[in-house]
């Protein structure tokens, strides 16, 4: 759909911005701004605050773009006298210190809340002669964005700072307020449509998950043939296998070996040693190298990743990460590659089998003898011990054909329903930026959206 423009632009007198409409100003934000505050890190526990409890927000608070209250720990009683800057309506929360791209992320507030306290990392932004609503649009678009990136770019490249004579001094184009108002009406109306289809997609994904799930933990407990008859395993989470099925353990088909221990001063940069492959090298089943850590040690031979080799995520804080696993082929390693103490790689005779085995439901069926709830780690005696059922070598090679061909459909599925939400996110994006710097008209637009 195609929006109409102002009927006349002029230029905004920064470069960068290019032309306005003819009767927008182009502003610093030290014009804008009434003030800005800062809390102060107060200790919490990583637990939310209940209600009428004070609670400390967490940065997370606005990854999203939008404020979440519920990403906050409740205050330590000893504590609640150093926290500072509750949060009210009206008013923007700004992440002055992160990631480079989530330093500078902002929600609107849109409840006073005198029980919720920033820490010293996030910023309240209050505003004057103008609508916190449309600021709260403008932090969304590229016009912002780059602003923060330019301000940013001499700091750390993991952790950056924004300060806030930087901040004061970004460029915000501003239509009068009764314009500011339809903008955020518009976008409401429009984002909310995006978001919906956003969440359409968001849920066939799960559905997706949920199906390539049950069809490989079908295949490896029942078969593929319905007739088959039936035994009871012995296994509760198991249940009824076919009769010529063999039950047995992971010990019975392979070894473990717990992955390489390194300190800090072991880690070099890329080039400078081998890399060593932990849980995040582990994205659906494959290997992802964004994420890799290079390290200068001496690696033994067993140390070393091959084709066939099962490397499976053995510690986490994270329970649903406790199994997560891939099958190395002789296309992944271009060069030789060890793997963390968190992790282990089983060896075993029939990897391509085996790897659709451990991609059911057999560690979450199995979870409590590794899961607590003060550390989670599948170790190597709690991984051997592991049951599931063994077909004979003809109903491997069929099951492994069947589930290559069923899975790769499904990731197709996958892939598209993942290609069409970045697609929606590039269109909100690019509404936001156009209608926050004049480069549509919504003023004709917004008694129809509201009607709508």
């Amino acid at each position: 759909m195609s929006f109409p423009r102002y009927p006349a632009y002029k230029p905004s007198g920064v470069e960068w911005l290019g032309e306005v409409p003819e009767h927008w100003e182009a502003l610093p934000l030290r014009r804008l701004i009434r003030k800005v505050t800062s809390g102060t890190s107060v200790n919490a526990i990583d637990e939310p605050a209940s209600p009428g409890q004070a609670g400390v927000l967490k940065t997370s608070c606005v990854y999203t773009g939008e404020f979440r209250p519920e990403e906050n720990k409740a205050i330590l009683e000893s504590e609640l006298d150093r926290a500072t800057c509750p949060v009210v309506a009206g008013s923007l929360v700004v992440s002055r210190m992160n990631t480079p791209d989530l330093v500078g992320a902002a929600g609107l507030v849109k409840n006073d809340d005198p029980f919720l306290f920033l820490p010293d990392r996030l910023w309240l932004v209050s505003f004057q002669d103008c609508d916190p609503q449309f600021m709260n649009y403008w932090c969304k678009s590229v016009s912002y964005r780059s602003q923060v990136q330019l301000a940013c770019s001499g700091t750390s490249s993991s952790m950056q700072n924004l300060s806030q004579d930087n901040f004061y001094s970004f460029i915000a184009p501003l239509p009068p307020t009764d314009e500011q108002l339809a903008v955020a009406t518009f976008l409401d109306h429009e984002t909310a449509k995006i978001d919906a289809l956003i969440a359409e997609q968001q849920r066939l994904i799960e559905l997706l998950q949920e199906k390539r799930q049950a069809v490989i933990s079908h295949a490896v407990t029942k078969g593929l043939n319905p007739d088959a008859p039936m035994k009871a395993s012995g296994v509760e989470w198991l249940g009824e296998v076919p009769e010529h099925w063999e039950v047995v353990r992971i010990k019975n088909v392979g070894r473990s070996t717990i992955g390489l221990t390194y300190s800090p001063d072991d880690v070099v940069d890329q080039g400078g040693g081998i890399p060593v492959l932990r849980a995040s090298n582990i994205q659906d089943g494959l290997l992802d190298w964004d994420d890799t850590v290079f390290v200068n040690a001496r690696i033994s031979d067993d140390l070393l990743l091959g084709p066939g080799d099962i490397l499976i995520c053995a510690r986490s804080g994270s329970r649903d990460l406790i199994g997560k696993n891939v099958l190395i082929s002789g296309t992944d390693l271009q060069t030789p590659t060890s793997f963390g103490a968190f992790m282990t790689v089983l060896r075993c005779d029939d990897p391509s089998f085996i790897r659709w085995v451990l991609a059911s439901t057999i560690f979450r069926s199995q979870s409590g003898a590794y899961m607590s709830t003060t550390i989670n780690q599948l170790t190597s005696s709690v991984l051997m011990g592991i049951a599931f059922v063994l077909p004979p070598v003809e109903e491997r090679v069929e099951i492994g054909i069947f589930l290559a061909d069923k899975v790769q459909r499904l990731n197709a599925l996958l892939s598209d329903s993942i290609a069409a939400i970045a697609l929606l996110q590039e269109r909100r994006s690019a509404l936001i930026s156009a209608a926050v710097t004049g480069q549509i008209d919504v003023r004709g637009l917004v008694p129809e959206a509201v009607a709508a």
